[in-house]
């Protein structure tokens, strides 16, 4: 391959040519972002960007076992290639034998497109929703409001090839928009926000209308007091709230007695989490949320291994009806616990609600709270999953089925995994953006819940 030639799957080809491990996995992603931010009503910024990241990972084998090495580089060329595959092969022989070595996957067929251009974003993504946003200002104008934030969409085309014959290939889009609208003394503020594919599926308007109608509730201000309360928590929150639980869903963590989902001598699986037939599932294939339909691990840890590159995915049932059906686990996890494979998967949905929106929920409670999202979540105490955070942008107090004012931010002190088994209700469940992970994973389809007694533990001075 001369220095010229810098297509990525034949970057992929060469990477491999020159390995003189006894393994070797090559991930090339190649990135293409487009961006707009706006602020007080204005357009502020605009940009595209395109990158290249290789991901060699070299594996040797010795006395005492199979040893990897992981080097990653960014604007990657031909020229740079020998070096790269020189330094991971180092890195395996000065490593010590791997804990999850696996022998590499064999037996996956060729993606069709393998030998094809990456796929790329432009900002002609923007061609229909940057004139609506436009829009959008000026009848924020009117209103007295002003608005805040910023549309981001990435193209990530990952191209894997192996030493044992896998030549596959993803292309991942990923658009996201958070859209903030404050009063113009900066004492109100609220926020949503949406995650898309194409920007084809987000209204401007629509989401200005709602900022506009929370803006109007917090006019009047009521002060509650910390303490437990029925609340309802929208689609993004319980997003961010699951996610968390996901990412602690480790089979291996569970069987050595480390996380809420252990139990003497074993895992709780089998063991019925909710009341309610609520069933918390991934599938590369869901329709809108589409992600990589084989594993694409660029380094190891936990139950995440680069010897996996390449496996296929399947749809997982995590909880199933209200009892917990996998934890998420590598091959050689699921060797040492005698659990299913189960790796992790780009998306995660809630099923099992009734077809109710957020807005009839609303309707049937008597007094409770309404939440915007949360903020800002952190781990107190594993073996519970208990989680700390703050409520941001909009607590609303509803009084007979209807909005009547807005309440004082709070910490909360929650537990998802607890929150499942007290939940009352479950509405429809529809796309959304979580708002505290929304950087990591964006894939996610929720139901709002209705919890009896959600603990807020302090009052925070949060807008």
């Amino acid at each position: 391959m001369s220095a010229r030639t810098n297509k990525p799957h034949e970057v992929v080809e060469r990477a491999l040519e020159l390995s003189r491990a006894d393994g070797c996995v090559v991930i090339a992603d190649e990135y293409s972002t487009a961006n707009l931010r706006w602020a007080g009503n204005a357009l502020t910024t605009n940009g595209v960007t395109r990158g290249r990241t290789l991901t060699v990972i070299a594996t040797v084998d010795g006395k005492k076992g199979t040893s990897s090495g992981v080097v990653s580089r960014s604007a990657v060329t031909a020229d740079d290639l020998e070096p790269l595959v020189r330094s991971a092969e180092a890195a395996a022989r000065g490593a010590g034998p791997a804990e999850d070595a696996q022998p590499l996957v064999t037996g996956v067929a060729q993606s069709p497109e393998f030998t094809d251009a990456p796929t790329e974003t432009s900002s002609g993504v923007f061609a229909d929703f940057a004139p609506a946003l436009g829009e959008s200002f000026a009848r924020a104008r009117e209103g007295g409001r002003e608005l805040y934030g910023f549309a981001n969409h990435e193209f990530v085309s990952s191209y894997l090839g192996t030493s044992t014959g896998l030549r596959l290939r993803h292309d991942q889009p990923n658009g996201t928009l958070e859209l903030n609208a404050k009063s113009p003394d900066r004492t109100r503020s609220a926020w949503a926000g949406r995650s898309t594919r194409d920007f084809k599926d987000v209204d401007p308007a629509a989401l200005d209308a709602e900022l506009a109608t929370r803006l109007r509730w917090a006019e009047r201000r009521v002060e509650l007091p910390a303490g437990r309360y029925e609340t309802l928590l929208p689609p993004t929150a319980v997003a961010d709230l699951l996610i968390y639980q996901l990412w602690s869903s480790s089979a291996r963590d569970a069987a050595e007695g480390r996380t809420v989902f252990s139990k003497p001598g074993g895992t709780r699986i089998g063991e019925k989490l909710a009341e309610l037939p609520l069933t918390l599932r991934s599938d590369p294939n869901e329709p809108g949320l589409e992600c990589a339909p084989f594993e694409l691990a660029h380094s190891s840890g936990g139950d995440s291994s680069v010897f996996d590159n390449g496996l296929p995915l399947q749809a997982t049932e995590w909880i199933r009806a209200g009892e917990l059906a996998h934890l998420v686990s590598s091959r050689h996890s699921a060797g040492l616990t005698g659990l299913p494979v189960a790796p992790a998967i780009g998306n995660l949905i809630l099923d099992g609600g009734q077809d109710k929106s957020l807005e009839e929920m609303v309707a049937a409670t008597e007094r409770g709270l309404l939440l915007t999202c949360l903020w800002y979540i952190r781990e107190v105490d594993p073996a519970t999953l208990l989680l700390t955070g703050l409520t941001r942008d909009g607590v609303y107090l509803v009084e007979n089925g209807e909005v009547t004012g807005e309440v004082n931010n709070f910490r909360f002190n929650e537990s998802p995994v607890d929150l499942l088994g007290r939940a009352t209700e479950a509405g429809r469940t529809e796309k959304t953006l979580p708002r505290e992970w929304g950087d990591w994973f964006t894939r996610a389809a929720m139901p709002a819940l209705r919890i009896p007694d959600f603990n807020m533990s302090s009052v925070s001075q949060g807008v």
